[in-house]
């Protein structure tokens, strides 16, 4: 066997597109969003992340209360520091935080450059989408941090299609 041959293959990401991000937020939107459906809805995304083995932190809030945490083994706290900063995109823009984080991105720039954000305080980075209702708009959000960016937004994209799907 050739040295080339024990090389493992790589296959880059396909970032999606800032119109796959958009109909995302389009088609992910709650009837209501309940106490418990907060509930439901992190529990799956726990057990989801234990299946996986993911090391992560999962944050559910709503109307400035937050409704659910859970930190699996292998997260630490910065990966909280992650989520409020994520999350604080999403109830700014109202938007996921990696759609953000894109917007900038696609125009040539970075959220960081452009943004006059404080960064200790914001991040445009995957992992934290909004919770829409139907008829009343972006109520709050979901949030994932231990991941890299795009999978930490797969994974809570992966979440919100499950559960909608089954609970909705």
């Amino acid at each position: 066997m050739s040295a080339h041959e024990l090389t493992p293959k790589f296959t880059p990401e396909i970032t999606p597109s800032l119109e796959e991000l958009q109909a995302q937020e389009r088609r992910l939107v709650f009837r209501q969003f309940t106490h418990e459906d907060a509930w439901a809805l992190g529990s799956l995304l726990v057990d989801m992340a234990r299946e996986r083995e993911a090391p992560v932190a999962v944050d559910i809030h709503r109307a400035g209360q937050q409704l659910f945490h859970a930190a699996l083994p292998g997260s630490s706290p910065d990966n909280d520091a992650w989520i409020t900063r994520k999350r604080r995109v999403v109830e700014r823009f109202g938007a996921s935080s990696y759609l953000v984080g894109a917007r900038y991105r696609a125009r040539g720039t970075t959220f960081e450059e452009s943004s006059r954000l404080d960064q200790d305080a914001y991040a445009a980075h995957g992992g934290s989408f909004p919770v829409t209702v139907e008829g009343v708009g972006v109520v709050g959000a979901v949030t994932v941090s231990g991941l890299p960016q795009l999978e930490d937004h797969r994974f809570v994209v992966e979440a919100l299609e499950r559960f909608l799907e089954k609970y909705l």
